[in-house]
């Protein structure tokens, strides 16, 4: 008798554990449909839809939406809630990271960053690709600068088709003119046959990168509408800052990451276009991709993805062209 199931049958076994999203989900989404003036979400993708819109960035094809994996390892920007990460801890059961994963495959979206040091999540992604699970991965690393190579081999030992050198870390190189410490983080996840990229909230990280002549194979960089940071009084965003640093889920450079990204030739993921959860997909997704970026990651709940998805899959036709060209 077979141990594992099919791939075909592990996914369909977990997708038809989760309802069909309705047009509108919740009290909050009510409230986002009000405060926007928009209609309802479109419903769910059917079968025999047309593939995801995808990119290449180097060896690797992904589809222009990526999971991103903080939620499932219980990292979450709760404001000022206490709880958060460890409701999420205790909601993202390892059959629940496999399901969001697998409604992930189902309705196209095909790669996912994750958190190696979580061991949890590592082990759980082993045990669905050992199934038949088929999303890549790309390594969020925060390595110390005295061991550059070790998580990077890890990352590559166990399979993954990618690393990006995690914001904080690449603002903080960059800020601390250590710029030669992400060169080297560049050249060993090549090395190792990694996709590669170099993460940033701050859009000096970026431009240094660019300045100093590494190669990275995209960047990361946060991007959403100014209609939220930018009517926030400078007495509100020092709070935030001081009680966040740069690492928060506000973009305070979004003009500025528009303007300076039209001339970067390299790949761009945009990250925390949904600020968390303060911006609805609808708007967050069509800012970031008619703006430039060539990527959008993030955070989804399994009750999230299929919406998410559809939403990407509408604003992607929408936008075939735009001021700077798709680079992936």
């Amino acid at each position: 008798m077979a141990t594992h199931s099919t791939r075909r049958d592990f996914l369909k076994k977990s997708v038809a554990a989760t309802a069909a999203v309705p047009l509108v989900a919740s009290l909050e989404e009510y409230a986002l449909l009000a405060q926007e003036g928009r209609a309802a979400a479109p419903p769910p993708a059917s079968a025999g839809q047309e593939p995801f819109p995808t990119g290449t960035i180097g060896k690797l094809k992904m589809s222009r939406i990526i999971c991103g994996g903080n939620l499932i390892s219980g990292y979450a920007h709760s404001r000022d809630l206490m709880y958060v990460s460890q409701l999420l801890k205790a909601y993202f059961t390892e059959e629940k990271i496999m399901e969001t994963w697998a409604r992930c495959e189902e309705h196209g979206i095909d790669t996912m960053i994750s958190i190696p040091e979580d061991k949890k999540a590592l082990e759980t992604w082993r045990t669905y690709r050992a199934r038949g699970g088929k999303i890549q991965c790309i390594a969020q690393l925060a390595p110390p600068k005295s061991d550059l190579a070790t998580p990077i081999k890890q990352a590559a030992d166990a399979g993954m088709e990618g690393a990006v050198l995690v914001g904080n870390q690449g603002d903080a190189w960059t800020r601390e003119d250590a710029v030669d410490k992400i060169e080297q983080f560049v050249s060993l996840a090549k090395a190792q046959g990694l996709v590669v990229g170099v993460g940033g909230h701050e859009l000096r990280t970026p431009l240094v990168v660019e300045a100093a002549g590494i190669k990275p194979d995209f960047y990361m960089k946060t991007l959403h509408s100014t209609n939220y940071w930018s009517t926030r009084r400078p007495d509100q965003q020092k709070e935030v800052i001081d009680n966040y640093g740069a690492d928060n889920y506000w973009c305070m450079d979004p003009e500025e990451t528009i303007k300076a990204m039209q001339d970067v030739a390299c790949p761009w993921m945009a990250y925390k276009v949904l600020a968390a959860g303060a911006i609805h997909p609808r708007a967050g997704f069509k800012h970031a991709f008619q703006n430039g970026a060539d990527f959008c990651i993030v955070g989804m709940f399994d009750f999230q993805v299929a919406e998410d998805a559809a939403v990407a899959r509408a604003v992607l036709k929408e936008t075939p062209q735009r001021k700077r060209p798709w680079r992936a």
